[in-house]
């Protein structure tokens, strides 16, 4: 099979997510609207289909939906070094903020402001409800998908766990490819996807490899650094939903074991909330609060590291094959359905958590549909709307 060349360079994909690492509020749910709104509709990397089937991929696999995107938008662009230029830029300006939260800990204090950080999550309810409007219009043209939009989002709302998650989609898929008409070859727009499947069956095993085989190496090498890794490597393997619902696992692993305790466990999450980028990097603020070796910023790189690297091998791993899938007639057909899954699935989101957690008046409803308007009324950056929520919330806690 010949492997179609990419169309960008690592250095420009760099400067694009680090401009969204720095700016990217309000968890994974939004970051799927910032994408969309810059690689879509802004720069047109890829169209509207290829970008909720890159974001169909990633809810199938387990680890950070949002950051898995970002990493085929990156491998897509520039190969394996746009994926690694994509992961840098989005990920390291939030990991070495909570690397130098955990380092200065005693001194900082508490993290944002209450104002500030209510204004960042109002923010992310206009970036939410922009992603579900733009993205249900062009999803769900019709009565069957808007019914498995509907469908999706009120079966999520009725029982939020992760796996239902996976069931609505499967679902989802199945109805659609027992009613609705396979689409024409035409609307399939492949991706650039630089490698064989040879390569990405290797990576697949890889991943396998170290999952299993970790656990084992770190009873034969009893070292911290070995057990670190082994820890949150199975952390970034083995949740489904990424983002909050990896937050229990990493407790369960560091604060009985005596890592980090839990007071420290508290603050770094709450300081989490405040910085823009995957929560994921989480992991590097535990990283660098270890009581034993690796601590600091060997700490927090290696379980970075850790916590990250099975996104990498699962994308590249299933790209080449889930390309080869949706070119296919009738898998484009379960494509439709599990597109219009995941508009229900962003709406659901909007509603619980991220709605719920951000709305408590109507002062709070009053700065959203400002920050909405400026988002699809004036059509302003993303980032300065948060700037701007970040602004009024603080403006609403002082006057409040």
């Amino acid at each position: 099979m010949q492997i179609p060349p990419t169309s960008g360079h690592p250095f420009e994909v760099l400067l694009v997510f680090l401009r969204l690492g720095l700016s990217a509020f309000g968890g994974p749910v939004a970051h799927l609207g910032y994408f969309r709104e810059e690689f879509v509709v802004r720069r047109r990397w890829l169209s509207e289909h290829s970008y909720t089937d890159l974001v169909a991929l990633c809810q199938f696999l387990p680890g950070p939906a949002s950051s898995q995107v970002g990493i085929a938008i990156g491998l897509t662009r520039a190969g394996a070094g746009g994926a690694l230029a994509a992961w840098c830029g989005f990920t390291l300006p939030s990991a070495v903020a909570l690397i130098l939260f955990a380092l200065g800990l005693a001194h900082w204090g508490e993290a944002l402001p209450a104002g500030l950080l209510q204004g960042l999550k109002t923010a992310a309810v206009a970036v939410v409800a922009q992603a579900v409007w733009g993205m249900g219009r062009s999803l769900c043209p019709d009565v069957p998908r808007i019914a498995i939009a509907a469908a999706a989002a009120t079966a999520v709302l009725l029982w939020p766990a992760a796996w239902m998650q996976l069931i609505v989609i499967a679902l989802a898929a199945a109805t659609a490819l027992a009613l609705l008409s396979p689409p024409t070859a035409e609307r399939h727009q492949p991706l650039a996807v630089p490698l064989g499947r040879g390569s990405a069956a290797a990576l697949l095993g890889l991943f396998f490899l170290l999952l299993f085989g970790l656990p084992l190496l770190a009873r034969l090498w009893p070292a911290q650094a070995m057990a670190l890794f082994d820890s949150f490597y199975r952390a970034g393997s083995l949740v489904f939903g990424g983002g909050h619902v990896v937050l229990p696992l990493l407790q369960a692993e560091v604060v009985p074991n005596g890592w980090v305790d839990q007071e420290r466990f508290l603050a770094g999450y709450g300081a989490a909330q405040a910085v823009p980028g995957p929560l994921f990097t989480f992991a590097a603020f535990l990283g660098a609060s270890m009581n034993q070796a690796p601590t600091g910023w060997s700490g927090g790189l290696l379980a970075l590291v850790a916590i990250f690297l099975p996104s990498f091998l699962l994308v590249a791993g299933a790209l080449p094959f889930w390309e080869a899938l949706r070119a296919n007639r009738h898998c484009r057909a379960a494509l439709g359905g599990v597109n219009a899954a995941v508009v229900g699935l962003l709406a659901a989101a909007l509603i619980q958590p991220v709605g719920s957690s951000a709305i408590h008046g109507l002062a709070d409803l009053g700065l959203a549909l400002m920050a909405l308007a400026a988002l699809m009324r004036w059509r302003l950056p993303p980032w300065l709307v948060v700037l701007g929520c970040a602004g009024g919330g603080w403006l609403i806690a002082a006057v409040g």
